[in-house]
């Protein structure tokens, strides 16, 4: 159920007793999410009104989250992250975290190749 502000803006998105955008806002601020994830046909999300949440779907009990994370971050880690920050907004109801990608590895810098493994340094470049 969404509730319209006085100005007819969207409002409060409860679905089942969850705030679906307190739930992205929170997982959102997690330190090793990328982005919520809305799977490769969109059919992760939560629909209201006018709009849609996506990588958050509230239903049948349950709590699914789905992110893209960053790199480096080892997946227990980010789920419980995740679920423990999920707890006061989800009451008793199981969170369910799927990290569906994973960022690139940051660019590394280039490295100059010596001059002593140039196969050829008599020759014009290329």
């Amino acid at each position: 159920m969404t509730l319209l502000t006085e100005n007819g803006t969207p409002g409060l998105a409860v679905i089942d007793g969850v705030d679906v955008d307190a739930v992205a806002a929170a997982v959102t601020r997690c330190a090793g999410v990328a982005a919520l994830d809305g799977g490769p046909f969109g059919e992760v999300v939560s629909y209201l009104p006018g709009r849609r949440v996506t990588g958050v779907v509230v239903g049948d009990g349950r709590v699914t989250v789905q992110v893209r994370s960053r790199w480096g971050i080892p997946a227990a880690d980010l789920a419980a992250s995740i679920i423990v920050v999920l707890a006061p907004l989800t009451g008793h109801r199981p969170v369910d975290v799927v990290i569906a990608d994973i960022d690139d590895p940051p660019a590394t810098l280039p490295f100059p190749v010596p001059a002593c493994l140039d196969p050829d340094p008599g020759l014009p470049p290329v």
